[in-house]
């Protein structure tokens, strides 16, 4: 039973990898798009220029476009990391070391999502596997042996 449900959920991985991709990528979307254009929230609309939320917003808006699509998934996750490792450590560890005290819930939560798009990449429906011939979460394949193993048949 426990092997067949692992085959079936290993199955579709690609799926899942796709949905959790997307979701957090509009997720991130949405926050630079109210920071920046007030729309779908307006509570926080930064000035232009201001540091470092306008910066921020200009951050979350790329890097949210990128990994929605699966475009550059493995950079833009990079960067939108660092951005939210970034904000954690500057804006709410002032404010206390437990995320939950000091509200950086979300902040973790997308330093570490993204950190898993890093070595996870954007999967077989992102725009990285269309423009690549191996996709993003493909190894190259190998074309012959290597020098050394050439020698060692010899």
């Amino acid at each position: 039973m426990a092997r067949n449900l692992e085959a079936r959920l290993n199955s579709n991985w690609p799926i899942a990898l796709t949905v959790f991709r997307v979701m957090f990528g509009l997720l991130f979307l949405s926050h630079g798009l109210s920071t920046l254009f007030g729309w779908p929230a307006a509570d926080h609309i930064a000035p232009a220029g201001q540091w470092p939320d306008y910066y921020a917003g200009w951050v979350e808006l790329v890097t949210g476009v990128l990994i929605t699509a699966g475009l550059f998934t493995r950079a833009a996750a990079f960067v939108a990391c660092g951005a939210m490792a970034f904000a954690y450590f500057t804006v709410h560890l002032p404010h206390g070391f437990f995320p939950i005290n000091n509200h950086g819930e979300a902040a973790v939560m997308y330093c570490f999502a993204f950190f898993l798009l890093i070595f996870a990449g954007g999967g077989a429906y992102a725009l990285d596997a269309r423009r690549s011939r191996w996709g993003s979460t493909i190894a190259p394949r190998r074309r012959g042996l290597p020098r050394n193993r050439r020698l060692l048949r010899r």
